[in-house]
């Protein structure tokens, strides 16, 4: 789990609290039911007004995922994907089968199963970028979901003090009670912003970058598979993998693997 943004939005919020609390406010001056519920309400609801319902449902499906951020290391992969390797040329392609029984990621499943069916690597390859370009697809949906809404937020929250300030036009025979029906009125504007801010546009980016993520895997993934299906050495499809990833991401683990590659022979050398 990466709690990047469940930390991230409770500094943010947190330091707004301070700042009132530092300015001797109260924060029920900001916790105004009205405002909130148009911001709040409204922002959802022109948010599904500008997709469709599935839309919807996609985004809100993906609330867990982006909350949680749970991203496989790209060195876990690699070591999964060379022993995948070792045991193809170690008991051939038709183990990948049996493989394939233990995994729970659904596109690897089906990637060692049509190895496994004997699946010419060219189609697989085809089937792989298509079923990689479907996910990324459904992912951007939520995301610019989310990030429509951060768009819509700050104008729905002008709407709101708009509507708060005609209410003051209408009571400007009473001076003392302007100021705090102003203040009010402004709230409406506040909570469109911090929504747009601290919310919306925050789960928007991190969903994006979550799908480049789990992209980058997949990819990983598809190019490991491919090569096991070919034959490859699984050390130098270790090797070949690592240098598909950004530098310091898989270098401390690479290191520890490659020396315990010296220390250990290949399956079909150790059998020769």
């Amino acid at each position: 789990m990466d709690p990047a943004t469940i930390i991230g939005i409770v500094l943010a919020f947190g330091a707004v609290v301070a700042m009132v609390t530092m300015e001797g406010a109260h924060l029920s001056a900001l916790l105004l039911p009205a405002p909130m519920v148009l911001v709040f309400g409204a922002t959802i609801a022109v948010g599904i007004a500008s997709g469709t319902i599935k839309d919807f449902l996609v985004a809100v499906k993906s609330l867990p995922r982006a909350l949680r951020g749970k991203v496989e290391p790209p060195q876990q992969v690699i070591d999964q994907v060379v022993g995948l390797a070792e045991k193809a040329r170690a008991n051939g392609l038709l183990a990948m089968e049996q493989e394939a029984d233990g995994v729970d990621d659904p596109f690897l499943k089906r990637a060692l199963q049509n190895i496994a069916d004997g699946t010419d690597g060219d189609e697989l390859r085809v089937l792989l970028e298509d079923e990689i370009a479907t996910r990324s697809k459904k992912d951007r949906v939520a995301a610019k979901f989310f990030s429509a809404m951060g768009g819509y937020a700050p104008t729905i929250g002008i709407i709101g003090t708009v509507v708060s300030l005609t209410h003051v036009l209408e009571n400007l025979a009473e001076p003392g009670e302007l100021g705090p029906l102003i203040a009010s009125a402004f709230v409406a504007t506040l909570w469109g912003l911090m929504s747009a801010n601290f919310l919306w546009l925050p789960l928007g980016s991190r969903l994006r970058r979550l799908s480049e993520l789990d992209v980058e895997r997949m990819t990983l993934l598809m190019e490991g598979v491919l090569a096991v299906q070919a034959g490859s050495q699984p050390r130098l499809l270790g090797e070949r993998l690592r240098a598909m990833v950004p530098d310091g991401e898989a270098d401390k683990p690479a290191a520890k693997s490659a020396k315990a590659a010296r220390g250990a022979k290949d399956p079909v050398e150790e059998a020769a």
